[in-house]
């Protein structure tokens, strides 16, 4: 999802002579498409649209589990989102507080990847610990390794 600065008009007329200019900018960001003979129109991509979708689901699963009132924060959210089982009770609360931050930014600034990114970052985590990986030996490098400066 695009900020939320004014997306660029179109009249429909520029879109039958000129769809290249119009399709380009709607890969870009939404594109409005004003019309004379009807209400206006939105043109985007099918993502945008994706992420949109995805954003409004997000956001009505954080309402349902803000209007509940059975446990706390990390045990509502966890019914929302099973894979947070799979987080320590402390990790569960910090994951919570953490979603709900970065999703109000989302929300905020109209970038859905903000809450989608920390989404993905938790719930891999809780897949590394539900497969065994927090528990697996490390084997730490003793000594230093030079490499080149890219």
């Amino acid at each position: 999802m695009t900020a939320t600065t004014g997306p660029r008009a179109f009249r429909s007329s520029e879109l039958s002579r000129g769809s290249r200019e119009v399709f380009e900018a709607a890969e870009e960001h939404p594109v409005d498409v004003t019309r004379r003979d009807g209400e206006d129109l939105v043109l985007m991509t099918k993502r945008e649209a994706a992420a949109r979708e995805r954003l409004l689901e997000l956001a009505a699963q954080l309402i349902a589990v803000s209007t509940d009132d059975r446990g706390t924060l990390g045990a509502r959210m966890a019914r929302a989102f099973p894979w947070m089982l799979a987080l320590s009770p402390t990790a569960r609360e910090t994951c919570a507080t953490e979603l709900l931050e970065a999703a109000r930014a989302s929300f905020g600034t109209g970038q859905s990847h903000l809450v989608a990114a920390e989404m993905t970052a938790w719930r891999e985590t809780a897949t590394a610990i539900a497969a065994g990986l927090d528990q697996a030996p490390v084997d730490w490098i003793d000594y230093e390794v030079e490499v080149e400066r890219p």
